[in-house]
């Protein structure tokens, strides 16, 4: 229907203001009355993502030439003990049976890198509350070994044992 004397259709608008709530509306309407939902992120996640940006951001700022050691080596000297003495045997351990990688620092933790690439990394126990720290392989580790294998250990203490196959274990994932 068209009023003549204005020229509008008094059609449209009437049709317009019957519209039903768009889908956003209605489900935020439906989720208001809802508790908070509990965060994707602990808080020691939400840190270590944090420290992980300023990571890229200060390797970006000074070229990625340049070495990451003595920052690794910072942060291993404040971890606590046991953790600082693991992580110093490991960092030993690492340079030695792989001089190719570059030590680095990932996610605010010791790791070690190929062509720019995490190969592998140390975990103190405090950083997630677990309680014992780990030595952990990234999918750019060639560990592979049929369709399962372990790309993750437990640190209790090192053996001379538990060397040796941490040796056998960097260097099988440098490839």
């Amino acid at each position: 229907m068209t009023d003549i004397a204005s020229g509008i259709n008094t059609r449209s608008t009437h049709v317009m203001a019957e519209k039903k709530p768009t889908k956003k509306v209605a489900r935020k309407a439906a989720n208001s009355g809802r508790a908070t939902a509990k965060p994707a992120f602990s808080d020691e996640e939400r840190a270590a993502i944090r420290e992980r940006a300023k990571e890229a951001k200060t390797a970006a700022s000074r070229g990625e030439k340049a070495s990451e050691e003595p920052a690794v080596l910072a942060k291993i000297a404040a971890l606590p003990e046991p953790d600082r003495a693991m992580a110093t045997r490991l960092h030993t351990i690492i340079m030695a049976s792989a001089p190719g990688l570059t030590p680095r620092l990932w996610y605010g933790m010791p790791a070690y890198a190929k062509n720019g690439n995490t190969i592998c990394f140390f975990q103190d126990a405090r950083k997630f509350k677990t309680r014992y720290a780990t030595l952990g392989f990234s999918d750019k580790a060639t560990l592979d070994e049929g369709n399962m294998w372990p790309t993750s250990y437990a640190l209790m203490k090192l053996t001379a044992a538990d060397e040796a196959r941490i040796v056998e274990l960097v260097k099988k994932a440098v490839g």
